[in-house]
Protein backbone atom coordinates (compact mmCIF):
# COMPACT_ATOMS: atom_id res chain seq x y z
CA UNK A 1 0.00 0.00 0.00
CA UNK A 2 2.78 2.37 0.70
CA UNK A 3 4.30 1.53 -2.42
CA UNK A 4 1.22 2.54 -4.46
CA UNK A 5 1.25 5.83 -2.59
CA UNK A 6 4.46 7.14 -3.75
CA UNK A 7 3.78 6.18 -6.95
CA UNK A 8 0.46 8.00 -7.21
CA UNK A 9 2.17 10.98 -5.27
CA UNK A 10 5.11 10.97 -7.56
CA UNK A 11 2.48 11.49 -10.61
CA UNK A 12 0.49 13.93 -9.04
CA UNK A 13 3.62 15.92 -8.62
CA UNK A 14 5.50 15.07 -11.91
CA UNK A 15 1.19 16.38 -13.40
CA UNK A 16 1.98 19.71 -11.56
CA UNK A 17 4.45 20.65 -13.76
CA UNK A 18 7.54 19.44 -12.30
CA UNK A 19 7.18 16.58 -15.96
CA UNK A 20 10.99 15.36 -16.13
CA UNK A 21 11.88 14.53 -19.85
CA UNK A 22 13.15 11.33 -19.39
CA UNK A 23 11.23 9.90 -16.04
CA UNK A 24 10.34 6.00 -15.92
CA UNK A 25 8.80 4.39 -13.24
CA UNK A 26 7.62 0.22 -12.72
CA UNK A 27 4.34 0.13 -12.56
CA UNK A 28 2.85 -2.92 -9.42
CA UNK A 29 3.69 -5.64 -11.60
CA UNK A 30 7.57 -4.49 -12.36
CA UNK A 31 7.27 -3.34 -15.84
CA UNK A 32 8.98 0.09 -16.95
CA UNK A 33 6.25 2.81 -17.84
CA UNK A 34 7.45 5.22 -20.19
CA UNK A 35 5.42 8.01 -19.16
CA UNK A 36 7.90 10.64 -21.34
CA UNK A 37 8.52 9.64 -24.97
CA UNK A 38 10.78 12.37 -25.63
CA UNK A 39 13.70 13.33 -23.97
CA UNK A 40 16.91 16.17 -24.03
CA UNK A 41 19.78 14.99 -25.94
CA UNK A 42 22.73 16.17 -24.58
CA UNK A 43 25.43 18.43 -26.11
CA UNK A 44 27.99 16.67 -28.05
CA UNK A 45 30.65 19.03 -26.55
CA UNK A 46 30.92 21.33 -23.89
CA UNK A 47 28.73 24.75 -23.14
CA UNK A 48 32.26 26.80 -23.52
CA UNK A 49 33.61 24.64 -26.75
CA UNK A 50 32.13 27.30 -29.31
CA UNK A 51 33.96 30.37 -28.00
CA UNK A 52 34.24 33.07 -29.13
CA UNK A 53 31.74 32.56 -31.79
CA UNK A 54 28.60 30.89 -29.24
CA UNK A 55 29.56 31.92 -25.86
CA UNK A 56 28.84 29.79 -22.44
CA UNK A 57 26.16 31.22 -21.29
CA UNK A 58 24.00 31.53 -24.43
CA UNK A 59 24.69 27.85 -25.10
CA UNK A 60 23.92 26.75 -21.43
CA UNK A 61 20.74 28.79 -21.08
CA UNK A 62 19.89 27.62 -24.93
CA UNK A 63 20.17 24.11 -24.23
CA UNK A 64 19.14 23.58 -20.47
CA UNK A 65 16.28 25.77 -20.45
CA UNK A 66 14.99 26.75 -24.20
CA UNK A 67 15.72 23.30 -25.18
CA UNK A 68 14.57 21.55 -22.09
CA UNK A 69 11.04 23.47 -22.03
CA UNK A 70 10.35 22.49 -25.40
CA UNK A 71 10.76 18.36 -24.35
CA UNK A 72 8.76 19.09 -21.13
CA UNK A 73 5.48 21.01 -23.08
CA UNK A 74 6.00 18.42 -25.40
CA UNK A 75 5.54 15.65 -22.79
CA UNK A 76 2.91 17.07 -21.03
CA UNK A 77 0.84 17.90 -24.68
CA UNK A 78 0.85 14.35 -26.12
CA UNK A 79 0.48 12.73 -22.56
CA UNK A 80 -2.74 10.51 -22.94
CA UNK A 81 -3.50 11.00 -26.39
CA UNK A 82 -2.76 9.42 -29.81
CA UNK A 83 0.54 11.36 -30.29
CA UNK A 84 2.56 10.02 -27.36
CA UNK A 85 3.37 6.68 -29.51
CA UNK A 86 3.98 8.59 -32.71
CA UNK A 87 7.66 8.91 -33.56
CA UNK A 88 8.92 13.01 -33.50
CA UNK A 89 9.42 13.14 -37.06
CA UNK A 90 5.49 10.96 -37.32
CA UNK A 91 4.30 14.24 -35.61
CA UNK A 92 6.37 16.73 -38.13
CA UNK A 93 4.68 14.79 -40.84
CA UNK A 94 1.16 15.65 -39.56
CA UNK A 95 1.50 18.61 -37.82
CA UNK A 96 -1.87 20.40 -39.97
CA UNK A 97 -3.97 17.49 -37.66
CA UNK A 98 -1.69 18.71 -34.16
CA UNK A 99 -2.65 21.56 -31.73
CA UNK A 100 -0.39 24.29 -31.91
CA UNK A 101 1.32 23.76 -28.29
CA UNK A 102 2.34 20.04 -29.85
CA UNK A 103 3.34 22.09 -33.51
CA UNK A 104 5.42 24.93 -31.57
CA UNK A 105 6.89 22.44 -29.37
CA UNK A 106 7.28 19.38 -31.80
CA UNK A 107 9.24 21.45 -34.12
CA UNK A 108 11.42 22.96 -30.99
CA UNK A 109 12.70 19.59 -29.67
CA UNK A 110 13.55 18.22 -33.54
CA UNK A 111 14.68 21.59 -34.21
CA UNK A 112 17.36 22.33 -31.85
CA UNK A 113 17.91 18.34 -31.46
CA UNK A 114 19.33 18.83 -35.37
CA UNK A 115 21.12 22.37 -34.46
CA UNK A 116 23.35 21.02 -31.76
CA UNK A 117 24.77 18.11 -34.11
CA UNK A 118 25.32 21.44 -36.61
CA UNK A 119 27.66 23.21 -34.41
CA UNK A 120 31.60 21.64 -33.62
CA UNK A 121 34.47 23.71 -32.20
CA UNK A 122 36.76 21.29 -34.63
CA UNK A 123 39.07 23.73 -36.77
CA UNK A 124 39.58 23.39 -40.61
CA UNK A 125 36.16 21.06 -41.34
CA UNK A 126 34.85 21.16 -45.14
CA UNK A 127 32.47 20.46 -46.97
CA UNK A 128 32.57 16.94 -48.89
CA UNK A 129 33.56 16.82 -52.76
CA UNK A 130 29.91 15.26 -53.71
CA UNK A 131 27.93 18.11 -51.07
CA UNK A 132 30.43 20.72 -52.81
CA UNK A 133 29.84 19.58 -56.64
CA UNK A 134 26.19 19.91 -55.43
CA UNK A 135 26.38 23.27 -53.99
CA UNK A 136 28.14 24.52 -57.24
CA UNK A 137 25.21 23.14 -58.81
CA UNK A 138 22.43 24.69 -57.51
CA UNK A 139 24.00 27.95 -56.37
CA UNK A 140 27.42 28.51 -58.43
CA UNK A 141 29.36 28.51 -54.99
CA UNK A 142 29.38 28.12 -52.00
CA UNK A 143 30.23 31.74 -51.50
CA UNK A 144 27.39 32.15 -53.31
CA UNK A 145 25.06 29.74 -51.14
CA UNK A 146 26.36 31.54 -48.27
CA UNK A 147 24.73 34.45 -49.26
CA UNK A 148 21.41 33.52 -50.24
CA UNK A 149 21.46 31.59 -46.49
CA UNK A 150 22.54 34.14 -44.81
CA UNK A 151 19.76 37.00 -46.52
CA UNK A 152 17.11 34.08 -45.60
CA UNK A 153 18.56 34.58 -42.30
CA UNK A 154 19.11 38.25 -41.85
CA UNK A 155 15.52 39.04 -43.68
CA UNK A 156 13.32 36.20 -41.63
CA UNK A 157 10.92 38.21 -39.52
CA UNK A 158 10.64 38.06 -35.72
CA UNK A 159 11.62 34.32 -34.40
CA UNK A 160 12.38 31.26 -36.83
CA UNK A 161 15.06 29.35 -38.83
CA UNK A 162 16.44 29.42 -41.99
CA UNK A 163 17.28 26.23 -43.65
CA UNK A 164 19.54 24.48 -46.46
CA UNK A 165 17.63 21.20 -47.81
CA UNK A 166 17.15 18.77 -50.02
CA UNK A 167 14.29 19.45 -52.16
CA UNK A 168 13.29 17.72 -55.47
CA UNK A 169 16.61 16.20 -56.15
CA UNK A 170 18.31 19.99 -55.72
CA UNK A 171 19.78 22.25 -52.54
CA UNK A 172 17.42 25.01 -51.95
CA UNK A 173 16.90 27.67 -49.31
CA UNK A 174 13.81 28.60 -46.98
CA UNK A 175 12.97 30.14 -43.46
CA UNK A 176 10.39 29.31 -41.40
CA UNK A 177 8.59 31.08 -38.77
CA UNK A 178 8.32 30.04 -35.01
CA UNK A 179 9.50 26.71 -34.54
CA UNK A 180 8.47 25.06 -38.11
CA UNK A 181 10.72 23.30 -40.35
CA UNK A 182 10.41 22.37 -43.62
CA UNK A 183 9.43 18.34 -42.59
CA UNK A 184 6.46 19.59 -41.25
CA UNK A 185 2.92 19.29 -43.96
CA UNK A 186 2.76 22.98 -43.23
CA UNK A 187 5.73 24.41 -44.74
CA UNK A 188 5.76 26.42 -47.60
CA UNK A 189 9.07 24.52 -49.19
CA UNK A 190 8.77 21.39 -47.73
CA UNK A 191 11.99 18.54 -47.63
CA UNK A 192 14.60 17.48 -45.89
CA UNK A 193 17.12 19.37 -43.70
CA UNK A 194 21.25 19.28 -43.84
CA UNK A 195 22.04 22.48 -42.64
CA UNK A 196 20.02 25.22 -40.17
CA UNK A 197 20.33 28.36 -37.98
CA UNK A 198 18.27 29.08 -35.48
CA UNK A 199 17.52 32.99 -35.30
CA UNK A 200 15.55 33.58 -32.45
CA UNK A 201 16.97 36.37 -29.99
CA UNK A 202 17.81 33.87 -27.38
CA UNK A 203 20.51 32.15 -29.94
CA UNK A 204 22.92 34.91 -29.81
CA UNK A 205 21.20 38.21 -27.84
CA UNK A 206 23.63 37.74 -24.77
CA UNK A 207 26.53 38.46 -26.93
CA UNK A 208 25.37 40.19 -30.27
CA UNK A 209 22.71 42.02 -28.86
CA UNK A 210 20.31 43.09 -31.79
CA UNK A 211 22.98 42.53 -34.57
CA UNK A 212 21.64 39.39 -36.08
CA UNK A 213 24.28 39.57 -38.83
CA UNK A 214 27.08 39.41 -36.93
CA UNK A 215 25.76 36.27 -35.39
CA UNK A 216 25.15 35.10 -38.50
CA UNK A 217 28.78 35.22 -40.46
CA UNK A 218 30.19 34.03 -36.56
CA UNK A 219 27.63 30.77 -37.28
CA UNK A 220 29.76 30.00 -40.30
CA UNK A 221 32.95 29.17 -38.14
CA UNK A 222 31.68 26.12 -36.14
CA UNK A 223 29.67 24.59 -38.75
CA UNK A 224 29.97 20.93 -38.49
CA UNK A 225 30.87 20.48 -41.98
CA UNK A 226 30.72 16.38 -41.78
CA UNK A 227 27.35 16.66 -40.20
CA UNK A 228 26.47 18.29 -43.05
CA UNK A 229 27.80 16.09 -45.44
CA UNK A 230 26.91 13.15 -43.52
CA UNK A 231 22.69 13.98 -44.21
CA UNK A 232 23.71 15.03 -47.87
CA UNK A 233 25.13 11.96 -48.59
CA UNK A 234 22.50 9.87 -46.98
CA UNK A 235 19.88 11.27 -49.29
CA UNK A 236 21.74 10.99 -52.55
CA UNK A 237 21.87 7.47 -52.11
Amino acid sequence: MKRIKFLQSSIAFLGGGFLLSSFKMKDVQGVFIENSPFSLPSLPYAFDALEPHIDRMTMEIHHDRHHKAYVDNLNKAVLGSPAASLSLEELLGQMSKQPAVIRNNGGGHWNHSFFWQLLSPAKGLQASASLLAQINKDFGSLENMKVEFNKAATTRFGSGWAWLLWSDGKLVISSTANQDNPLMDVAEVKGTPILALDVWEHAYYLKYQNKRADYIAAFWNVVNWDFVSQQFDKLKK
